[in-house]
């Protein structure tokens, strides 16, 4: 994201989003998001945004696929996604917590506030 434009001090890291749920829960629990867009391959798209608004997230998104052109590792992955989409399932209805949750932390305060 630096690399095409994004001002490093926007640009906030999650640590220990494992996985797209755990990133999700984090965002919700740890971050205090209430809004986000989401970027990814659009084969993980529907599957991450469900994820995101499982926790109280408005969530919309957009779906990339540059990746394509690595036919291989797109059909290897977008494959994936029948299973990734059951475990989804589960962490949704579970309701488990993330791996790791942690204190609040401001960073995406940070990056949202003033220039």
């Amino acid at each position: 994201m630096v690399d095409r434009g994004v001002p490093a001090r926007k640009v906030v890291l999650d640590h220990a989003g494992f996985d797209t749920y755990d990133l999700c829960a984090r965002a919700e629990r740890i971050f205090g998001v209430r809004r986000a867009t989401v970027v990814t391959q659009s084969f993980h798209l529907p599957r991450a945004v469900a994820l995101c608004r499982g926790p109280r997230i408005d969530a919309s998104g957009v779906g990339d696929e540059t990746a394509r052109r690595y036919a291989q590792t797109w059909r290897v992955s977008s494959s994936r996604e029948n299973g990734a989409c059951l475990k989804a399932a589960v962490d949704l209805l579970s309701r488990r917590d993330p791996a790791h949750l942690g204190r609040r932390e401001t960073g995406v305060d940070d990056a949202l506030r003033g220039g």
